[in-house]
């Protein structure tokens, strides 16, 4: 997956010039960051080179993480076409930029933002390339909420990691109380983001959400460590990407688990692939979460037809569905 080109281009537009040793050292300290959830009461994007770094470095991964999970959510919920998003945590605007990929008739976008830094940079990416009346808005995800308006879309993506966790059940309330279809919630795809998010499912059901997407069921997870649910995204890196992180290969594997629920059932419930599927000679092994909230392994041989031929066609995280 790669960025979306109006934005690839804004994105090297601002990089041009960057001197390449200040960009690694600011791709290595914000990376040091995220793999250590630092929670130390600074912004991990407060300054202009952090915010330069995250956009060679994390934006194309983000972004693919997200707009897999907003495809999940459409699938489950094809007739939900919002008009209005509200992202809490926006960043740059990453989720603005997949949802108006995937939605090109939202109307208002409400992105709520820490740092000074990350807006400027999220407005300039923005300009003349998201028709939807866009407005921008400082403050902390988790005392700034009380005087948001309601939204059709609710998302926090990459966020939680960075919050106090005895902050999270508050915090997921009033995203809730503010969603007025769908909200989703993406986090990186390590055991500590899973249990993230399984503590966030089980807030949402409780309060009576319905899930949409990845579980086909309301069941506890049947996944027990040291397994964890995640997906993953394969992200073309750019030049300037493959330099910034001194890396070798042209593509990288964005890990990410996400949970979508809404005031609306889905449309449909399918069981789901949740590990990369092993293929043979005239075989296919899936590894999937089952609508009766089971975890099985199933295997498909050309014996079984229609349903075989299906199944080599899917990959990690698609729906065992004919969609």
């Amino acid at each position: 997956m790669e960025l979306p080109a109006p934005l690839r281009q804004a994105v090297d537009r601002i990089l041009e010039k960057i001197p390449l040793p200040e960009l690694k050292q600011a791709a290595k300290t914000l990376s040091d960051r995220y793999r250590a959830e630092l929670r130390d009461g600074r912004l991990h994007m407060a300054q202009d080179m952090a915010v330069k770094a995250y956009l060679a470095t994390r934006l194309p991964a983000t972004y693919a993480a997200v707009r897999a999970s907003l495809d999940a959510l459409n699938a489950a919920r094809p007739d939900f076409a919002p008009k209005t998003l509200l992202d809490v945590g926006a960043g740059p605007g990453t989720v603005l930029w997949a949802t108006n990929g995937l939605w090109p008739d939202l109307e208002q976008a409400i992105l709520l933002e820490a740092s000074a830094a990350v807006r400027k940079v999220g407005e300039t990416l923005a300009a003349d390339a998201i028709t939807a009346r866009t407005v921008w808005r400082a403050g902390d995800v988790t005392i700034d909420l009380a005087d948001l308006q309601p939204a059709d879309l609710v998302t926090c993506a990459y966020v939680l990691d960075e919050i106090v966790p005895a902050s999270l059940p508050k915090m997921v309330d009033r995203l809730w109380q503010l969603t007025t279809d769908t909200l989703l919630i993406v986090e990186p795809g390590t055991p500590a983001g899973w249990q993230r998010i399984l503590a966030v499912r089980a807030q949402l059901i409780a309060a009576g959400a319905h899930l949409l997407a990845p579980c086909p069921h309301k069941a506890p997870c049947p996944l027990t460590a040291p397994d964890w649910c995640h997906f993953s995204r394969r992200v073309a890196r750019s030049r300037l990407h493959r330099l910034a992180k001194d890396a070798d290969v042209p593509w990288e594997d964005e890990k990410f688990i996400f949970v979508a629920a809404s005031r609306q059932p889905a449309a449909s419930h399918a069981a789901r692939v949740i590990a990369p599927p092993k293929s043979g000679s005239g075989k296919v092994l899936l590894k999937l979460c089952q609508e009766d909230g089971t975890a099985t392994e199933q295997l498909f041989t050309k014996r079984d037809g229609a349903d075989f031929k299906l199944a080599r066609r899917l990959d990690w995280g698609d729906r065992l569905a004919s969609e």
